[in-house]
């Protein structure tokens, strides 16, 4: 990928980035505190569980070194910003999803780098000259996701009528910068795409799946409610592609190892639709 792209595609995250800031508020983040268990569990869903499910797929499957990268890539990435939009229609608790994504958009910028060193060094084995420099990404991370984020939050706050008005051109925009960049990295790599597709659409669906199903019953364990437990659900199972997406070609600059996130893309919103048809109404 050149530079070119590769600043067109960290401005469009920055969009998708600035208008999950729209969304979010304060209240938000006191809620951790206020009703702590909810969050606490789905924390741990998103940021200790899910990797090591991704780790686990990637080490039973016998990836090659791009797929397994990708499957780690996508797992250290929680808090896709489509998931409060998915949570609201299949009835599960949208203040715990919001919450559960505001929290989970500051805690990557410190967990990613961690989990990409490691995987690096466990898959790559220095078989590529691919490094992961923490300090970089999160540097990077800062970048397109938490400053995004913040001036959205303080647009809502300081203009809250603009903010109300422009919530729904940035999600439609946000959603077709989605499709875009799956559709941009598909070309990039349209020589060893099918390839992959046969290797990566097993794991992608396995980690969708398994992280899904993880979360639920975690909830269910901890005897939360249902609509907690569908928010955990789709929180720990509908990751920030586009994150992942950004940070395979831009950090660790190799388009193969977003192959991976793009499947994903697509198959998190099969699922997530199957539970929104089960929680309707018959």
């Amino acid at each position: 990928m050149n530079a070119t792209s590769g600043i067109i595609l960290a401005m469009s995250l920055m969009v998708i980035m600035f208008g999950m800031g729209l969304s979010l508020t304060l209240a938000d983040f006191k809620r951790v505190i206020v009703f702590p268990k909810a969050v606490i569990i789905g924390v741990i869903s998103q940021m200790i569980v899910l990797p090591l499910l991704g780790y686990s797929i990637a080490s039973l499957l016998d990836l090659s070194i791009a797929s397994s990268i990708g499957v780690m890539l996508l797992a250290a990435c929680p808090g896709g910003p489509t998931s409060n939009l998915l949570t609201y229609l299949a009835k599960g608790d949208l203040a715990l999803s919001v919450s559960l994504t505001a929290v989970a958009s500051v805690l990557c910028i410190f967990t990613i780098p961690i989990v990409m060193k490691l995987s690096m060094m466990e898959f790559a084995n220095n078989a590529q000259d691919v490094s992961v420099d923490a300090m970089t990404m999160i540097s990077q991370l800062l970048l397109i996701v938490l400053i995004p984020v913040g001036l959205g939050m303080w647009t809502r706050t300081k203009f809250p009528r603009f903010s109300e008005k422009l919530a729904n051109p940035v999600k439609i925009a946000s959603a077709i910068i989605f499709v875009l960049v799956i559709i941009g990295v598909t070309y990039s790599v349209k020589d060893v795409f099918m390839e992959y597709l046969k290797e990566a659409g097993i794991p992608a669906l396995a980690l969708n799946i398994c992280t899904m199903a993880t979360g639920f019953l975690m909830a269910v364990l901890f005897r939360l409610g249902k609509p907690q437990a569908i928010s955990i659900s789709i929180e720990s199972g509908i990751q920030n592609g586009t994150l992942a997406i950004t940070l395979a070609t831009i950090a660790l600059n190799n388009a193969e190892y977003a192959i991976v996130p793009a499947i994903y893309g697509l198959l998190m919103f099969v699922t997530a639709a199957v539970i929104i048809f089960l929680r309707k109404p018959i």
